[in-house]
This record gives structure tokens, C-alpha cells and sequence, in this order.
């Protein structure tokens, strides 16, 4: 958890903290340890909390992490050209400062509701929640939580999300998932991004970024992408496509039990 940056405490958690909160008081002695325990205790309450909104509605919820300039926002624009005609898309962003993010994915004209983290390097699932009061799920398929740039601090905080998606862009250098293996041992699927360069990259050897995220023990898979070529697109919207239909799978199973327990 940030007990190193100073992050841990945030707009969407301070209410915890301040005199009324849960948190206010704490064993003498073991102050700071308790206080980190604690918010990150309730981070995973809200987090299963939002997760049940997700759930009672049958929204896929996809959280993208990865190091700023990876290409998130650029590989969430072709996502909703390739599937806002099959699917009904939101976007939460998250950004220390700035809503540029956000105003490029409403020019695609879909909802983007933007978290301001002010000096917070990463989401947690209290923002998540705030942002969700303003997006009408019942009317949502799928929800992007576009997370801070960051390959440290998001990877300890649960939102509520079903999956995590890591981008790992080909300019950052293949040896990532061993220099940062919390984000890379929690990702459910690593996207090699801006895969157009490697042409003029010759130091980025895509199996050997491969060969690290194994060495964490995870088999998730790995698709190189390319979201101004279109390299890889394909694949991506196929993982979605099994992931909603999982989803809508679980749904129904909820339904037809809810239907049995009422008659």
C-alpha cells in the first residue's frame, strides 16, 4: 500500500479519518500501522460494495491500469468505435489534474465521468463509488476504469472492478513486470500497446516481456496491440466479448435463482 508516498489518504477516503469516522481513533502505540490497515480494510468493503452495483445490473466493469503515455485512452477510443453499436459504454478517468482524458472520450459520445485524485497517484474504490452515483448502470453493458498512470500504487486497490487489464506500451522497456510485479502478478490480461513501433524499437522483445510476467506465475494472457494501426484490435474485442458473455451468463443464473426463491 502508499505508506511511502503519502497517498494512502484521499478526497474519497478522508471522511474515515476526520472526527465522527470510523477511523478517527486508533491503539496507542501503532498509530500509522492501524490507520493503513484500516483504509485499506475499508477500501475493500466499498470495493465489494461496488462490485454488487456492477453485479445487480449486469455491467462488465474493466479496470486499465498501466504507466502515463501507455496508450489507455487511445486504445479506449477504438474500443467504443469498434463496439458502441453492440454495446452501451462508460468511462471512469482518473487524472492527478485535468479533464483531457474525459473530453476525448464524450467526443466519441460516451459518458465519462473524471476523478481529480489532486496528489493521489491512483483510484480507490471510494471515488469509484462517488463517480458511480452519476452514471445510470441500468442503462450500461460495460464500465472502464481508466486508472491513474501509475505501475505501482493501483495495483493495491481493489474498486470493485471483475478484471484488471495492464498496458505495457513497447517504449517502456520488456523487463516492467520484473521491475514492478504487484501490478503485473494481479493483471488478468497484459496488452503490449503501441506495437506500430517496434519496428524502430529493436531493444523490446515482446517473449521476453512474456517470460517476466511467467516468471510472476501468472498465465494471463498476452496480445500485442496497436490502436493507431489496428494490430491486435481484434483479439481485445473477442477477450471482451467472452468476458461479457460470462457476465450475462452469471446474470442469468441470478435471475433464474431470484425467480426460484419468490415462488
Amino acid at each position: 500500500m502508499c505508506d511511502t508516498c503519502g497517498c494512502n489518504v484521499t478526497h474519497g477516503n478522508a471522511h474515515l479519518l476526520k472526527p465522527g469516522g470510523r477511523l478517527e481513533k486508533t491503539s496507542e502505540g501503532k498509530q500509522s500501522i492501524d490507520v493503513l490497515k484500516g483504509l485499506l480494510s475499508e477500501n475493500d468493503h466499498q470495493a465489494r460494495h461496488n462490485r454488487e452495483h456492477f453485479d445487480r445490473h449486469g455491467v462488465l466493469a474493466i479496470n486499465l491500469m498501466s504507466s502515463p503515455g501507455s496508450g489507455k485512452t487511445a486504445l479506449l477510443e477504438a474500443t467504443i468505435d469498434a463496439l458502441k453499436d453492440h454495446y452501451r459504454i462508460a468511462v471512469v478517468e482518473g487524472d492527478l489534474e485535468t479533464e483531457n482524458d474525459a473530453e476525448r472520450i464524450r467526443a466519441k459520445g460516451v459518458a465519462a465521468i473524471q476523478i481529480t485524485t489532486g496528489s493521489a497517484c491512483h483510484l480507490d474504490a471510494h471515488m469509484v463509488h462517488d463517480a458511480l452515483h452519476k452514471l445510470k448502470l441500468s442503462d450500461l453493458d460495460i464500465v472502464f476504469i481508466e486508472n491513474v498512470g501509475n505501475l505501482v500504487c493501483p495495483a493495491s486497490f481493489d474498486l470493485g472492478q471483475h478484471h484488471n487489464v495492464t498496458l505495457l506500451s513497447v517504449t517502456e522497456g520488456d523487463d516492467k513486470p520484473a521491475k514492478y510485479p504487484v501490478m503485473f502478478r494481479t493483471t488478468d490480461l497484459l496488452l503490449l500497446s503501441k506495437t506500430d513501433l517496434l519496428a524502430v524499437l529493436d531493444d523490446f522483445e515482446p517473449d521476453r516481456a512474456e517470460q517476466y510476467l511467467r516468471k510472476l506465475a501468472n498465465l494471463a494472457p498476452v496480445m500485442l496491440i496497436s490502436a493507431r494501426s489496428g494490430e491486435g484490435l481484434q483479439d481485445w474485442l473477442d477477450w471482451l466479448e467472452i468476458r461479457m458473455s460470462e457476465r450475462q451468463a452469471e446474470q442469468q443464473g441470478i435471475d433464474q435463482t431470484t425467480s426460484q426463491v419468490r415462488l
